[in-house]
């Protein structure tokens, strides 16, 4: 068997095309060749069409006189190799093949095995890339960690652990479903990666399934799934006349039973699709009653749903898994609040528009001039909240404020707050009055003492 034969055969093994296979060893040769001779020349292998014999050549220059002689030779040299050889020209030397040797040989064989890999590698992608996401069907032939190979029938694909459901549970010759997830050119994991985990697996089932989503009339919007517990798909239908979720469902739920037997009893919500976020958001949290949804934000695209206090954990669902699911499938951030939470937070929100903070001016009635106000206002502080919250190092910090001023400043901010001390503080209105009146030589009964006076008589 001559070397074309070879390469044919090895061509057909590995569904490569043979001119690869012969690139890769004329590549192999000459790897081989510089290793042997050591040499830095240019060099050229041929194979001869007929004997199928492998050839290899030293590229030299033609000059007058050498100065390299990797590179060069003497027009004598060369014309003992090419009689027609002329100064200026390139001349092809033979080298002798057969004394390459064991080891370059097992050089040869080695560059021979990864350039039909790398072959074997473009043909994987280029067949496999424009497949990503379809549904292939596959064995799986054994196991490698936590991964699963599978067989395709012309080549093998990597499972992932990641790329596996919670549910599966397979061993080696299981025929099992799966989608193209990547196709990965280089690298330790280069070939085709499948999915079990992906969203797209359960749109290809259904579209099996469905005859209506197979022709087009009803259509998968959006689909949100946690492998193994959960999945979500919106639907929507061409035709007034077929009810998406219905064609889904099947008779008797036949077909979406049949999905969810694939996915190892993954549940499994059909909800319709709508263009208005509100009625789709509605939906998509099902089977939860929403009594209202609030759109807060439409650039950043976040909502807020109010329920009833029934309702709430049917909402979230299972470690917030139904809320979880229904954001992702209807690309919104979504908060779910209770009517009394709702009510609550309108509440001090009304409370905070009501009751603003207090402004520094009113301290012009408690000996702060105004010029010293105007010159707090100036440096940020506008309530006496602000004033009242800062320390005397940071009101120094205020231009013109001395030691002096920041007294005068806290003694003007407890009285402002003295003031409410009495309105909350009844109780102790009937001690405080007495005390005044014993400091007022008047004569006249304060209101306090004549309540108290009453008071012990009862």
């Amino acid at each position: 068997m001559n070397i074309y034969q070879s390469i044919e055969s090895l061509s057909k093994e590995k569904g490569i095309d043979p001119e690869i296979v012969l690139e890769a060893v004329k590549d192999a040769m000459l790897a081989a060749a510089r290793k042997h001779y050591r040499t830095q020349a240019p060099l050229e292998a041929e194979v001869d069409p007929e004997t199928g014999e492998l050839r290899i050549y030293a590229l030299k220059q033609v000059v007058e006189q050498v100065h390299d002689p990797h590179t060069e030779v003497t027009l004598q040299e060369a014309r003992r190799v090419d009689p027609s050889a002329q100064l200026g020209a390139t001349v092809r030397i033979p080298l002798r093949t057969e004394a390459l040797g064991r080891i370059a040989a097992q050089t040869a064989k080695q560059v021979i095995i990864q350039k039909v890999r790398e072959a074997e590698r473009e043909t994987i992608y280029h067949e496999y890339a424009p497949r990503i996401g379809q549904l292939v069907h596959c064995t799986i032939k054994r196991v490698e960690g936590p991964d699963f190979i599978v067989d395709l029938g012309n080549t093998e694909a990597r499972l992932p652990r990641k790329e596996q459901s919670r549910a599966d549970n397979f061993s080696v010759g299981d025929r099992i479903r799966c989608v193209i997830k990547s196709v990965e050119r280089t690298g330790r994991n280069a070939g085709v990666i499948v999915s079990r985990a992906a969203p797209e697996l359960v749109i290809r089932l259904f579209e099996q399934e469905v005859p209506e989503i197979y022709d087009g009339t009803v259509t998968i919007k959006a689909c949100a799934r946690e492998p193994g517990e959960r999945t979500k798909i919106a639907v929507q239908s061409r035709d007034r006349d077929v009810d998406p979720v219905g064609a889904c469902v099947g008779t008797k739920g036949m077909r979406v039973q049949s999905v969810m037997r694939e996915l190892r009893g993954e549940k499994i919500d059909i909800i319709q699709y709508s263009d208005d976020p509100v009625e789709f958001a509605k939906n998509a949290l099902s089977p939860a009653r929403i009594l209202r949804v609030n759109i807060l934000d439409p650039e950043n695209r976040h909502m807020e749903v109010i329920v009833e206090e029934s309702q709430l954990s049917l909402a979230i669902g299972k470690r917030g898994q139904n809320v979880r699911l229904a954001s992702r499938l209807i690309g919104w951030n979504i908060d779910i609040k209770t009517e009394e939470e709702k009510r609550r937070e309108v509440e001090w929100q009304i409370e905070s528009m009501a009751v603003p903070g207090a402004p520094v001016s009113v301290l012009l009635d408690y000996g702060v001039d105004e010029n010293l106000v105007q010159r707090l206002v100036d440096a940020g502080v506008n309530t006496v909240e602000q004033l009242g919250s800062m320390t005397p190092e940071q009101l120094e910090e205020i231009e013109g404020i001395t030691p002096e001023v920041v007294s005068l400043l806290q003694q003007a901010v407890i009285a402002y707050y003295q003031q409410y001390e009495g309105v909350v503080e009844e109780p102790a209105a009937t001690q405080e009055t007495t005390t005044t009146s014993e400091s007022e030589p008047t004569g006249e009964p304060a209101v306090g003492q004549t309540s108290d006076a009453g008071t012990g008589a009862e």
